[in-house]
């Protein structure tokens, strides 16, 4: 099995983004998406998922969404802020069945950095 893990980043506080909500979607060109799981970063912030791999790892593509906009509005400083990124959206393709793929996230209520760390 493939494992997805992330290590999400609050750059407002400069601390772990605890609690931000995380789903992984395998996409079709003419089904609908399949939702593989939906987890929540821990108390450092991080996620370790395991993803079955099936059919042409080659050809898939899967879809991992962090669900911003329900974590800036409980700890942004200001009240006057307002958000503009809702959410993450992160298009992957996991060509090794039996590989971790790490992604790291760094959050603002305005932007975010992503990046693949092997």
């Amino acid at each position: 099995m493939a494992v997805i893990s992330s290590h999400v980043l609050d750059a407002v506080k400069g601390i772990s983004a605890v609690g931000i909500r995380i789903e992984l979607f395998r996409l079709y060109d003419s089904d609908p998406s399949q939702r593989l799981f939906e987890t929540h970063s821990d108390s450092e912030g991080r996620i370790s998922e395991s993803v079955a791999v099936v059919g042409n790892p080659a050809d898939a593509v899967y879809e991992l969404v962090f669900h911003t906009g329900d974590y800036f509005p409980v700890t942004v400083i200001s009240e006057e802020s307002h958000q503009n990124v809702q959410s993450v959206v992160v298009r992957i393709s996991m060509p090794d069945p039996d590989a971790r793929y790490h992604i790291p996230v760094v959050l603002s209520p305005h932007s975010y950095t992503v990046w693949w760390s092997g």
